[in-house]
């Protein structure tokens, strides 16, 4: 295997690396490892300063995105408490059948919508769609039938499909993979403020007097709120480090030159089908995948039901709603927990914290299961603790954001995790059957199934990895008895849009 993707490639650069750039703008990216040939002419305190620089550029855009993302998924649960059923009337699993209908559209355009990413300015076809998305929350507040309200659901669903994967496109073009798990951490965390103040916000509106149901009000002005963040991402949001505004030319090349320990690219509007057919060929997509399905799980019903299992426990609606702060307060907790182990943790131990997070949310949910009916306080804190899970699933995002090289790949892997996270997200409601309100035995038992499948997993995706490492190594070896110099090869192969199969300086971590 070559170390250079296309062999006729073979000018020299100033830095003396092979200039086989395939970038938009190559010139720049030429520029940047000229300017910077290794990371010994980066000095550590202007890098400092450009990275706290984008933090505060980037991480407040996608974290207040994020808490719009949560409270607009619980929209439905809160609306259900003020009335939205009666209304409606809403009988036996229709209920279900809206939590679940709003992944469909998800689902089918997951991967197209992608491929469009790759075609277009991320942020902007980020900001389109999430202005899109609240316009249709926002019409689902005019629904008069379930029939309605679930085709509105469904095309929501479709638009809010970019969200997650542009969120870490993002991260993985202005981050290195080792401050990768901390940044998608702190927007991540936005999911606990939406669920702590998701509650407020809903019995808030939820006490509209107006001319409208008070559950009409939940779709009007989260959607609204929504939108307007959309027009917000659009003026404020960056493409790509080339074209990022308030960013002096040095600081572009450095936020460039920076970019090479990661070996996968940052950005190649081209689809490379190529690509595509060996991501969805490469294992490791599939596990992905199945991570995403059983990391969704517990998050498609606690999402929906959370209020109705505390309003279940004896407690009135302002109380649920309350209640529904310590849990999301917990959440950011157990996020930030999670970053920080991993921060200070011994190198490739991503896989490691993220079994330990699981195991709260296990005897959390054994708690629960187990605990007598009348336990009210102790089933409401094994419920919180079902949430450390997420601390879990967050770090597990950057392995897919830190392991997978080539941009249309990139798109592939991304998009199926979140495939499987939807088919996750459409099959749980149906384990929270109406007959077995409040305490949903079965629901909560299959979060605790699918909480036991996600810790197996990480030992087998840090099996997987260690064993990558191992070929990729024995293929280096090989090569450099064959003469080939590969000390000076990472700026031959930084930028190529070569796949992490493809090349042979990448190094996954785990």
């Amino acid at each position: 295997m070559s170390s250079i993707k296309d062999g006729n490639a073979d000018e020299k650069g100033g830095g003396g690396f092979v200039s086989a750039i395939l970038q938009e703008q190559p010139e720049l990216y030429r520029e940047a490892l000229e300017r910077y040939p290794d990371d010994d002419a980066i000095d550590p305190e202007e890098e400092r300063r450009l990275v706290r620089k984008l933090d505060r550029r980037i991480l407040p855009l996608l974290g207040i995105c994020y808490f719009f993302y949560y409270v607009d998924k619980t929209t439905l649960s809160y609306a259900a408490i003020f009335g939205l059923k009666s209304t409606l009337g809403l009988v036996g699993d229709q209920y279900s059948w809206l939590s679940s209908s709003f992944y469909f559209g998800w689902l089918v355009w997951a991967i197209p919508s992608n491929l469009l990413m790759q075609r277009t300015p991320p942020a902007w076809y980020l900001a389109f769609n999430i202005f899109l998305w609240g316009a249709f929350l926002m019409l689902q507040g005019a629904a008069n039938s379930f029939a309605g309200l679930l085709s509105l659901r469904v095309l929501s669903g479709a638009f809010e499909a970019i969200a997650d994967p542009a969120f870490m496109l993002v991260t993985s073009m202005f981050y290195t993979r080792a401050e990768q798990p901390s940044r998608i951490a702190a927007w991540y965390a936005w999911n606990g403020i939406g669920v702590a103040g998701g509650g407020l916000i809903g019995y808030g509106i939820g006490h509209i007097s107006g001319a409208l149901e008070a559950w009409r009000y939940e779709f009007l002005v989260v959607g609204a709120f929504c939108a307007a963040w959309g027009l917000v991402l659009a003026a404020l949001l960056p493409n790509s480090p080339r074209t990022v505004w308030g960013f002096g030319r040095e600081e572009r090349l450095l936020m460039i030159a920076r970019m090479r320990r990661n070996q996968t690219g940052i950005e190649q509007r081209r689809i490379n089908w190529g690509q595509v057919r060996e991501a969805y060929a490469d294992y490791k997509t599939w596990l992905y995948t199945l991570l995403g399905f059983v990391g969704n799980i517990p998050s498609g019903g606690i999402s929906n039901f959370s209020t109705l299992i505390i309003n279940g426990l004896g407690f009135n609606t302002l109380q649920t709603d309350l209640l529904g702060i310590p849990q999301g307060v917990l959440i950011v907790i157990w996020i930030g927990l999670g970053a920080l182990a991993n921060k200070h943790m011994p190198e490739n131990s991503r896989t490691l914290v993220c079994a330990l997070f699981m195991l709260p949310t296990i005897a959390g949910a054994l708690g629960f299961l187990l605990a007598p009916t009348n336990a009210y306080v102790g089933r409401l804190i094994c419920l919180y603790l079902t949430g450390s899970y997420q601390a879990s699933f967050v770090l597990s995002l950057s392995l897919i954001t830190s392991n997978t090289g080539g941009q249309s790949k990139k798109m592939i892997v991304s998009g199926m995790i979140w495939f499987g996270a939807c088919v996750g997200n459409i099959a749980s409601p149906f384990f929270y059957k109406s007959e077995q309100a409040p305490s949903y035995p079965l629901g909560i038992g299959s979060l605790l199934v699918a909480n036991c499948m996600e810790l197996a997993l990480f030992f087998v995706f840090r099996y997987a990895y260690k064993w990558e490492n191992a070929r990729k190594e024995k293929l280096r070896e090989e090569m450099r008895a064959s003469g080939k110099d590969l000390d000076s090869g990472l700026n031959e192969t930084a930028f190529t849009d070569m796949t992490d199969s493809e090349n042979p300086n990448f190094v996954y971590v785990y």
